[in-house]
């Protein structure tokens, strides 16, 4: 039986975690549950999984390390929006836990610190995003000084083979119309973007030891493949199956259990023609500034994690045009002066990016 503690459980992710959870209770118990500020959504899951032990970060964002590291847990799912989760996943690590990950900005904005302390504390760390899932399943004995490359898919978002110019007037309902998956707001600009793919990129760099020039990324349009690892004998693994969140969900709660459970399998016979494209790098530069603040290295790729933070909630709100979400990130992260990612350091840069960015964006032209 493992215990399980879920930061962010009223979010996608940790709506789809508890139903994986519902399925194996022979495996898994929750005992701990935090979200953002929706109190009643919140109520309502204590009362499904009999939880005692609860966290409205909007009242106590402290409170969540408290929960991360209660004796009682031994896994602790980290699927809370952005750099907020970065302190409780540090509590927990120190504290013992295994955790899965889902929040991409933990190891984007402090990957450098982070992943020494994963080796020091002997925990586990088990990725939930789709492409790092099939990464890590891919990698099942196998060395980092094995591999060639690593190949992150991307669904090409809503804009897929769309020029610069196409996208100057998009609008946010345009944006937020992704032809595969359902996620929150904020993720789903980054889809729009790519900056997902350029976040994930960092996350895969830290994950698999590997160096950022090993990790690219093509478009697959059918979100079937979730992944790829070339080796150096030329051979490629990938892993595939339907674009749902909770099997990459299940393998990292249960890790290395495979368990049945009520997914629909994939068929090769459904999808017959799987095709991949190249990513436009001119008309989408994400994936490109991700790459350059990790080889700046520090607090660079907080700098630009906060900056896009800032810039796609900016364009959610209506506040700046699509394009100008990452002309903003490209501009915090040129103008940032590089510190060694020490606790402190990360969280003055978050803060201090952020108010680069808005300062940038105030100028911008209504």
């Amino acid at each position: 039986m493992k215990r399980v503690v879920v930061l962010g459980s009223t979010g996608s992710i940790g709506t789809q975690t508890l139903d994986i959870i519902a399925q194996h209770p022979d495996r898994l118990e929750v005992v701990g549950l935090a979200a953002h500020s929706n109190a009643v959504k919140l109520g309502e899951q204590a009362r499904r999984f009999g939880v005692t032990k609860t966290v409205l970060a909007s009242d106590s964002p402290s409170a969540l390390g408290d929960l991360a590291t209660m004796p009682e847990a031994d896994i602790v799912v980290v699927a809370v929006a952005g750099v907020i989760g970065l302190l409780p996943t540090i509590e927990a690590i120190k504290a013992g836990k295994d955790i899965a990950l889902a929040s991409k900005e933990v190891l984007v904005a402090a990957g450098e610190a982070v992943m020494p302390l994963v080796r020091s504390h002997g925990i586990a760390m088990t990725p939930i995003d789709s492409e790092h899932s099939a990464l890590f399943q891919c990698l099942q004995g196998y060395r980092p000084d094995q591999i060639e490359s690593l190949i992150l898919t991307a669904s090409g978002g809503p804009f897929r083979g769309r020029t610069r110019s196409d996208l100057a007037q998009i609008t946010v309902e345009q944006a937020l119309d992704h032809p595969t998956w359902r996620m929150g707001g904020k993720i789903t600009i980054d889809s729009a973007t790519l900056m997902n793919k350029g976040l994930e990129t960092i996350e895969a760099k830290w994950l698999f030891d590997v160096d950022i020039d090993q990790v690219d990324a093509v478009i697959h349009p059918q979100s079937i493949i979730h992944s790829m690892v070339r080796f150096h004998d030329g051979s490629v693994l990938g892993q595939l199956g339907w674009p749902d969140m909770r099997l990459p969900i299940q393998y990292a709660l249960l890790f290395p259990e495979r368990k049945s459970n009520d997914l629909k399998p994939w068929n090769p016979l459904d999808t017959p023609s799987l095709t991949f494209a190249e990513i436009d790098h001119g008309t989408f530069p994400a994936i490109g500034i991700a790459k350059e603040s990790v080889r700046v290295g520090g607090t660079a790729p907080c700098a630009m994690n906060a900056a896009n933070e800032e810039a796609a909630n900016a364009f959610l709100r209506g506040e700046i045009p699509f394009l100008a979400i990452t002309d903003v990130v490209g501009e915090v992260l040129a103008r940032h002066e590089r510190k060694d990612p020490s606790l402190d350091n990360l969280l003055a840069t978050d803060a201090q990016s952020r108010q680069i960015a808005r300062n940038l964006m105030e100028s911008l032209p209504r």
